[in-house]
């Protein structure tokens, strides 16, 4: 399985690749722009991620304009939400706003901080990434 794990704290980055290194390779951004570099370097390798780890409240670019900018790189190469990278939007904010509109940008899970390794399993099992 190929990861990407996107988060300006480097905290945050560094558990998650403790988290998820066991289960694939994973790659890290640090912020919006990065990651949808390294979705699209990744759709021209011919090696798309299968999971996608995104902070909201990045510089440059936020967590939520990046994930609509994959949903569109995805929509552009026909390639229907199921089929595309599984994502997981992860912040410290509790408000409905972020959560909509993660949801409402198509991602597939909203996990928030303090991250729990249990609640990145649960999300990966639920995709079918992990039994």
């Amino acid at each position: 399985m190929k990861m990407l794990i996107v988060d300006d704290e480097f905290v945050s980055r560094k558990l998650l690749l403790e988290i998820l290194s066991p289960y694939g390779s994973c790659d890290e951004a640090d912020d919006g722009e990065e990651a949808v570099a390294a979705v699209e370097k990744a759709w021209a390798d011919g090696k798309p991620y299968d999971l996608l780890c995104l902070d909201i409240t990045m510089p440059k670019m936020d967590g939520q304009e990046a994930l609509a900018k994959i949903r569109a790189i995805e929509e552009q190469k026909d390639i229907p939400i199921p089929a595309g990278v599984k994502i997981i939007m992860s912040t410290g904010m509790n408000d409905s706003k972020n959560i909509l509109g993660a949801f409402k940008s198509q991602c597939d899970a909203y996990i928030m901080k303090p991250i729990e390794k249990d609640s990145i399993l649960k999300a990966m099992k639920s995709f079918g990434l992990m039994q």
